[in-house]
């Protein structure tokens, strides 16, 4: 379980650390300072793809028959991880319109 719960705080890690950078992303936009709200943007692909690869592996080992226990630890990580590429997606509608309208 140890093993599970580290692969959890990773996703959960990555996923939250991903969701702030588009929030940053969009507070620079907001100001007109396009280049970091860019910058933030790529950042926070970074950690969602971190997260994601995490995610993908521990689907892998399943897949190859690594039982897992499906937590409500787990399904936090997910939702969080989720949620955070959401929120990378409208980041970016966000910084889009925001130079558009400058």
């Amino acid at each position: 379980m140890e093993n599970q719960e580290q692969i959890i705080f990773q996703i959960i890690l990555h996923g939250g650390n991903g969701r702030s950078l588009a929030m940053e992303a969009i507070a620079a936009a907001k100001q007109g300072d396009f280049s970091e709200a860019r910058e933030k943007l790529q950042e926070c692909a970074d950690a969602l793809n971190e997260a994601h690869h995490i995610q993908t592996s521990h689907i892998q080992a399943e897949i190859g028959g690594e039982k897992t226990e499906v937590s409500l630890l787990m399904v936090h990580a997910q939702d969080h991880l989720m949620n955070a590429m959401t929120m990378k997606d409208l980041a970016t509608e966000f910084v889009d319109l925001y130079e558009k309208m400058k």
